[in-house]
Order: structure tokens, then C-alpha cells, then sequence
């Protein structure tokens, strides 16, 4: 499929929601994000109602608000009785206020963001990996095998800067007897940083190569990412009328967890609080029903806010987000938890590096998923992140930047940038805002 028909596909998706919406407001009655956006006053009828004038391509203020701030939480899907999907109903009305650029200004909005993206991966995933652990993520480069794998591991592009990770997650993967090949990187976008700037020509093009990819890798693709998971799934695939089989890789581990179970030999004697978020279903179920399986651990509950698929959807509310990043931490300490998990990539690098300042380790749950198992991979990215002085991080990393052959100037400028430069809540427990 071309990316001119994927524009002219949304377009139909786009009119068949204007169609199907009576305007009701279950939707924006669900949804987290009106009261914290300072449009909570506006009747939950009328923001979904200023939606459609979006989608007409008319203006509304409250509405275009409730768009830019919507944080993918995914509540609003299972309450609409009209069978419009209104996550996606606001990323139409976002992409329809893309309209007044022209062509070539969101191309260039797009081919940045891309660009920034691709230089941070690059950069963060060399400062901790040497060549031979790399080329683990480019099997694809390799001649095929001649016996087909069970499932694609779709690593999606930014896990790569956190890339212990995707290391246990592959482990796993190994220990458990699934046969996978690897497939991500910015070689295989998902799209959504160009979708994000309304480039959808190029945005089409690039998922449509990649589910196309992934379709023909294996019969099912396990995804890494919730951004991923929803572009690919829940905007490209459909509008693109292209197959897709795709699981979130946590909910794979807990439809496995018979065969897991006996794998987690080593008791994990810790009390442990996960940081979770909704949107893509049933995946915080399925984390806790993992952890709740190794031998030895103490889950607690520590019943935070059900908002956002991951912290950085929470990004165009600042003052918000740290709010929920500073209750979170309050709340772990209160609980008594020697270490706090969370499940995906984005979140832990924006969290790890306060486990300097709060009495408890901030970890990717599969690090525990991991130690009961007997694997270990270090994470060097909080190690680094701790340090919090890039003239540190470069001396400690310097066999790391020769063996990659990274160039010193642009690796201070990503350090700067994508790990000590992306700290929503500053650190220190008395940290002003």
C-alpha cells in the first residue's frame, strides 16, 4: 500500500467516525486528561463534540486541547457504544490540525524528530554495547534461516538506548526454547514520528515496509513498545487493510507463563511495587501476574493513577507529569518497597536515576524476571544517569566510544540530550519543581 492511499484511508476512518459518533461523551467522561489539561469544566457532550468540528475541519479550542493532551490511556475505547475507537478518533483530530503547514514543513518536522531519534539510539546503544553484542540485533542482516522462527521480537527504535532490556528479553526468550528473530531499529520505524508531524506520506511508507516485514519474518510478531504497538495496530494496519499479528511481548511471557514458571528457580526475597500504565490492554495484568510467579518476591499494590501507555505521553503536561512521577515515588517509599518496577523503556529512563535519592532500586521488571531465573544483564544506561556529569560518563564509557569508533563531540551532545538532558522530575526528594 502507498502512502497516498493510507492519507486517502485515514481520510474514509476519519469519516467514518464523523458517521458513527453521536457525540455522547463517555469518551472525554473516561478519559484522565481534561481535569489535569484545565478543560475539566468543559461538559464531556461538548469535548466530544468539538472533536467532530476538528475532524470538518472547522476549530475548537477545548477540543484541539483534549487532543493534544490525550495520554493514550485507552479507557475511552471499551465505553463507546458506537463503534468508533476514540484514541484513535483524537490522533485523526491532531493530525487534522497538521493542515495549515504545508507538505514540505511536515516533512521536515518528520525527517528531525527521525534524525534526533536515530542519532540518540545510535549513539546510547554504542556507549554500552560492543560490536559483536550489537550485531545481536541485526539478524536480519544474516542469510535466513531454513527453519522458520516461532515469533518476531519487534524492538521497536528508542528500547535500543535502554538495550539491557531487549538483552533479557531475548534471554528469556532462549531459556524458554521460543525460537525468534529480531527485527527494529530505525531501519524498521514504526512511522510515528513522522505520523506525529503530519508527514503521513512518509509515515505510511515507512510502517507499511515494516509490517510487511514483520508479517513475512514469522507467523506472530511480539512487540516491545505500546507507541509501536498502537501505530502499527491500531492506525496503519487497519486503514492499510495489511495482516497483522502482533502481542505485547509482557502479555506473550504471561500466555507462557506455565512454561516460564519452572524456569524461575531463584527466590527474589524483595518487596517489590510496579510502576504501571494502561492503554495497551491487559498488559499491566500481565506484568503483575509474572512477578506475583517468582518465588520469593513480595508484591505490593501501590494503586497509582491508570493514566498514559508510558511517562512520556504525559510529556505536553510538565508541571502534571512530575506531580505523578513525585506521588509515585512517595508512594514506594510509604509502601516500604526495597525496589520499584516499571515495564517499559521510556519510563525507566526517566526514573531510574532517582533511586540515588529514594530508599528503594528502580529496575525494569524483567530484571527480576531475570535474577529468579539465574540472568543478569547490567544496565549501564542508569549507570551512567546516576553519574550525572557527562565528563564522567565519557571517561567511564571511553572503551566503549573507541571500540564503536563514536565521535567524542557528538556523543557529549546526545548524553547531554537524551540521558542527562531527559529528567522530567528533577532529582533530590526536595527538589524544587
Amino acid at each position: 500500500m502507498d502512502a497516498v492511499s493510507l492519507e486517502a484511508a485515514l481520510q474514509g476512518r476519519a469519516a467514518d467516525i464523523l458517521n458513527q459518533c453521536v457525540a455522547c461523551g463517555a469518551c472525554a467522561e473516561a478519559c484522565p486528561m481534561p481535569a489535569p489539561g484545565g478543560i475539566g469544566a468543559v461538559e464531556p457532550a461538548a469535548l466530544t463534540a468539538g472533536v467532530l468540528t476538528l475532524l470538518r475541519g472547522g476549530m475548537d479550542e477545548a477540543a484541539a486541547r483534549w487532543a493534544s493532551i490525550c495520554s493514550g490511556s485507552g479507557h475511552c475505547i471499551p465505553v463507546c457504544r458506537h463503534g468508533v475507537n476514540p484514541r484513535l478518533m483524537l490522533a485523526l483530530a491532531r493530525l487534522s490540525r497538521q493542515g495549515g503547514l504545508t507538505p514540505s514543513a511536515r516533512r521536515k518536522a518528520g525527517f528531525d524528530r527521525f534524525g534526533a531519534m536515530t542519532k540518540g539510539v545510535r549513539v546510547l546503544s554504542r556507549l554500552q554495547l560492543p560490536p559483536e553484542t550489537l550485531a545481536r540485533f541485526r539478524p536480519d542482516d544474516e542469510e535466513p534461516d531454513s527453519t522458520a522462527p516461532e515469533v518476531v521480537f519487534y524492538t521497536g527504535c528508542n528500547v535500543m538506548k535502554t538495550p539491557h532490556i531487549v538483552l533479557l528479553a531475548l534471554d528469556i526468550l532462549e531459556a524458554m526454547g521460543v525460537g525468534y528473530r529480531v527485527i527494529g531499529g530505525p531501519s524498521a520505524c514504526c512511522g510515528v514520528l513522522q505520523f506525529g508531524a503530519g508527514d503521513v506520506s512518509t509515515s505510511g511508507r515507512v510502517a507499511s515496509r515494516t509490517i510487511d516485514r514483520l508479517a513475512s519474518a514469522a507467523p506472530r510478531a511480539l512487540s516491545w513498545c505500546p507507541t509501536c504497538q498502537i501505530q502499527l495496530t491500531e492506525i496503519v494496519a487497519p486503514a492499510a487493510g495489511l495482516d497483522l499479528a502482533m502481542t505485547p511481548f509482557v502479555r506473550f511471557l504471561a500466555e507462557r507463563l506455565d512454561d516460564l514458571r519452572p524456569l524461575l528457580r531463584h527466590r527474589v526475597e524483595k518487596r517489590v511495587g510496579l510502576h504501571e500504565h494502561p492503554g495497551n490492554a491487559g498488559v499491566p495484568e500481565a506484568a503483575q501476574a509474572i512477578l506475583r510467579a517468582i518465588p520469593g518476591l513480595d508484591f505490593v499494590d501501590l494503586r497509582q493513577p491508570p493514566i498514559g501507555y508510558m511517562c512520556n505521553k504525559l510529556s505536553p503536561l510538565p508541571a502534571f507529569k512530575q506531580d505523578v512521577h513525585r506521588q509515585q515515588l512517595e508512594d514506594a517509599a510509604m509502601a516500604g518497597v526495597d525496589t520499584l518496577a516499571g515495564i517499559y523503556h521510556a519510563c525507566h529512563r526517566e526514573l531510574c536515576a532517582h533511586e540515588r535519592d529514594w530508599p528503594f532500586a528502580v529496575v525494569n521488571f524483567l530484571e527480576l524476571v531475570g535474577e529468579s531465573m539465574g540472568l543478569h544483564r547490567p544496565d549501564l544506561f542508569k549507570r551512567m544517569k546516576v553519574m550525572q556529569d557527562v565528563d564522567t560518563i565519557l571517561q567511564d564509557a571511553a572503551p566503549m566510544l573507541e571500540r564503536n569508533a563514536l565521535d567524542l563531540e557528538e556523543t557529549r551532545d546526545v548524553i547531554l540530550r537524551d540521558l542527562l538532558g531527559e529528567q522530567p522530575l528533577p532529582l533530590g526528594r526536595d527538589a524544587p519543581p
